[in-house]
């Protein structure tokens, strides 16, 4: 089961007993706090869960897989999560 922000948004009114708007406005607040934060450069670490961080990729050679021709993979920024040891014992064992 894929987790959506109405799932989410669902899964906290029902457990924390508040209303759907509230749980809304908590969901949207959470998500542009943890955007804001990296957008600015800052890791954002949430203890027992884990850590979002960003990392610069080089620019690298790829290949179209149809033709076999190299392409430039242009130099980006992505976003990288590392899951602390506590939620990964909570979920794999």
């Amino acid at each position: 089961m894929n987790i959506t922000k109405a799932n989410l948004v669902e899964k906290i009114s029902n457990r924390l007993g508040l209303s759907k708007a509230e749980s809304q406005s908590l969901v949207e607040n959470f998500f542009e706090i943890l955007s804001n934060s990296l957008e600015s450069g800052e890791d954002v670490k949430i203890s027992g869960f884990g850590t979002f961080k960003l990392k610069k990729k080089n620019t690298r050679p790829g290949r179209n897989p149809m033709t076999g021709e190299v392409i430039p993979v242009t130099a980006r920024t992505i976003v990288k999560f590392a899951a602390s040891s506590k939620f990964k014992s909570m979920v794999l064992d």
